[in-house]
């Protein structure tokens, strides 16, 4: 998909019907529509590009950065400097490749593999100024909840050394395993803050996501504010369905952005919902749903 077109229907028609005046005076309406809105400030807005697949990187980074994102994120190493071509930045970067959700820090048989890889990505992602990498429980697979955090913590506490001297934080998901992540074991945020409490590092967090949480636990407010300290980052998405942030679903966003705000957070939210519909504007509606 392109650029969004930057002259509207009745813009056209008065280019049509008129000459000079009328082609100057469209072309400052379609400059004001797509210049950069002036937001509030509290809430520094992401997105991740897994939901906008079809748009191409470059397109897509012109499109939101009009909008007012300051990060398009969940990119590997390659895409990162077409975002920072564009300004922007990758406020949560992927982890190594072959690792994704299922398999990951709950095996002590992995371990060795991970660190290995992340003792590769985490300079990389400190030489090009960012400042998260995710990374994920793996899936329980019979195993005891608490044994799945001693060995998480046993192959995180490995990295931290690494990750303090470099400045980047490994962040690992809370995902729900009711409808999306089937057996995903950090699918409540109090198993996710034990791993950080054990690990004891300040390069050690929770990416919280709205949408996971709000399936597995719900009380998402109160979590927030009790628990914010763990939290590196938020992710967005309407339930059910993790679609729209609007009022087709049942998040209040407003009141939730509201009370991050209010606990000092200085990090990003994420947007990452699947959109339904036109993807750029509901994008746009998100932003504006967000900037409290």
């Amino acid at each position: 998909m392109n650029e969004p077109t930057r002259i509207n229907r009745r813009n056209a028609i008065a280019l049509m019907a008129g000459g000079a005046g009328a082609l100057a005076g469209a072309a400052l309406d379609a400059a004001a529509q797509t210049a950069a809105p002036r937001l509030k400030g509290r809430i520094r807005h992401s997105v991740s590009k897994w939901c906008y697949g079809k748009i191409p990187l470059d397109d897509f980074c012109r499109a939101v950065k009009e909008m007012g994102i300051e990060s398009v994120e969940l990119l590997g190493q390659k895409e990162w400097e077409i975002v920072q071509k564009h300004g922007l930045t990758c406020a949560m970067c992927n982890g190594p490749a072959g690792w994704g959700i299922p398999k990951g820090w709950n095996r002590v048989e992995h371990h060795d593999k991970l660190v290995e890889a992340y003792e590769h990505l985490i300079p990389i992602v400190a030489n090009a100024g960012l400042p998260n990498v995710i990374c994920f429980s793996g899936n329980r697979a019979g195993l005891d909840d608490e044994k799945g955090i001693e060995n998480c913590v046993l192959g995180l506490k490995r990295l931290m050394k690494l990750a303090e001297d470099k400045k980047v934080t490994l962040v690992m998901e809370l995902l729900n395993s009711k409808r999306n992540h089937k057996d995903y074991q950090c699918d409540h945020t109090a198993w996710g803050v034990e791993v950080c409490k054990r690990v004891g590092s300040e390069r050690m967090k929770l990416l919280y996501d709205i949408y996971h949480m709000q399936i597995m636990e719900g009380d998402v407010i109160a979590t927030i504010k009790e628990n914010h300290a763990y939290f590196a980052h938020y992710h967005t998405g309407g339930n059910p369905g993790r679609n729209e942030i609007d009022d087709t679903q049942e998040l209040n966003y407003p009141a939730i952005c509201r009370a991050i705000a209010d606990t000092g957070y200085k990090g990003f939210v994420g947007q990452e919902f699947v959109p339904k519909r036109d993807p750029l504007t509901s994008l746009r509606q998100a932003i504006q749903i967000c900037d409290v």
